[in-house]
């Protein structure tokens, strides 16, 4: 809700890093993770351990940090620990 639909930079980002990181666990092996969005959010689990995708998904989450670090108001970012 940073901006009006189709003009929200915020949105747009965070979709760009959650595909972009998904499509590219799933080429290296597309049972590593499950996931799930809403309105709410987006949930993902890994079900298998691997160092590539370890590291995809420590990107993604910096990336998605370093978002909420810019916009507080409109992206909040939380492990399962957190909830």
């Amino acid at each position: 809700m940073f901006a009006d639909y189709g003009k929200d930079i915020v949105c747009a980002g965070v979709s760009s890093i959650l595909t972009t990181t998904v499509n590219a666990i799933l080429r290296l092996d597309a049972k590593a993770i499950e996931y799930s969005h809403t309105k709410e959010g987006f949930e993902l689990e890994t079900k298998k351990e691997n160092p590539t995708i370890e590291i995809l998904l420590e990107n993604m989450i910096s990336l998605l940090k370093e978002l909420e670090e810019s916009y507080p108001k409109n992206i909040k970012v939380e492990s399962e620990e957190e909830r």
